[in-house]
């Protein structure tokens, strides 16, 4: 007695394989596209609020701020959700500006590292920073924010800018670890030299490009405290 044939069930069309696959890519971009709605003013709120953190963290003297957006060679009153480049102005208790929080990036190890710095404008200083993104390497890269050694270069990191309010007197660059002999040098963490070269390039280019910028409207960025309770 004879087995009964197995019938072999029969293959998708090409078409339906078609449709099938647009289907289902067709819903995938609109699941990414409503996540990507749902977590963006998320990701924008923690990261005003990280913002928000570091400007009080590197402008310590600072009870109140202002933010200005960068226009050409003006500075303009704006607010956080302004698009362009942004800087912060610090003011203490008696609306006297004590210092200007910037942002600077550049590329590191591994990927772009991201500060919030301050910088008086009176004194030429840098004064400190904060990390604001980075995903360099734990350990060597990370030490940027805990080294002592390290954050000890930004007592006072000389940024004057000249007198022609054009660019910084002197270039700021990072040094090989134990070789710094002037102020505008930041001696590098040994081991981290591409991080801590990273941090070097991101200052000077921010201060090249802004502290001209700052010192030529810092006159209203010193009345704009007064005004701001008027």
């Amino acid at each position: 007695m004879s087995e009964p044939e197995q019938q072999v069930p029969s293959l998708p069309s090409s078409s339906s394989l078609i449709i099938t696959l647009t289907v289902v890519a067709m819903l995938s971009g609109l699941l990414i596209v409503l996540v990507y709605e749902y977590t963006k003013p998320i990701i924008a709120e923690n990261q005003r609020i990280a913002t928000e953190r570091a400007i009080f963290k590197v402008l310590p003297d600072a009870v109140s701020r202002l933010t200005f957006r960068v226009e050409g060679d003006k500075l303009i009153a704006s607010d956080d959700k302004a698009d362009g480049e942004l800087l912060y102005a610090g003011y203490d208790k008696d609306n006297t500006l004590v210092g200007i929080a910037l942002h600077a990036a550049a590329q590191g190890y591994q990927d772009i590292v991201k500060l919030l710095y301050g910088y008086d404008p009176v004194s030429g200083c840098i004064t400190g920073f904060d990390v604001l993104k980075s995903t360099e390497t734990p350990g060597f890269g990370t030490q940027i924010s805990s080294n002592e050694d390290f954050l000890a270069n930004f007592a006072c990191l000389d940024a004057k800018v000249n007198e022609e309010q054009s660019a910084l007197i002197h270039a700021i660059k990072t040094v090989r670890h134990g070789s710094k002999q002037n102020p505008w040098e930041i001696d590098a963490i040994s081991g981290s030299t591409i991080t801590s070269n990273a941090v070097g390039r991101m200052l000077n280019q921010s201060g090249q490009h802004l502290h001209p910028i700052i010192a030529r409207n810092l006159t209203m960025l010193r009345q704009a405290g007064a005004n701001s309770t008027e």
